[in-house]
């Protein structure tokens, strides 16, 4: 039969204890952790990839019909004044 001395077992009893304390203390830590990162993250204005392509497309798409609109003025401006643009005649 096995003697348990009450020394010892009080002794296993607060290991226990602290082991379970101390593991929920970092559960609760890192959980904090978390906590604080997403507040800290949540001021930011991050945008997803998905919205960043789509506004680079659009930027793309206005550049171009920029492009073709300063084509057609060009033309038209021509065709009014000649060969010579407004812009050119003041030089």
């Amino acid at each position: 039969m096995q003697s348990e001395n009450p020394i010892i077992a009080d002794f296993v009893k607060v290991a226990n204890s602290a082991a379970g304390t101390l593991a929920g203390m970092g559960r609760e830590a890192r959980e904090n952790a978390r906590e604080k990162m997403k507040e800290a993250m949540g001021g930011l204005d991050f945008v997803s990839r998905e919205e960043f392509d789509a506004v680079k497309d659009m930027a793309a798409k206005a550049r171009e019909d920029g492009d073709a609109l300063r084509t057609r003025l060009d033309a038209l401006e021509a065709k009014v004044f000649g060969h010579e643009t407004p812009a050119e005649k003041h030089d």
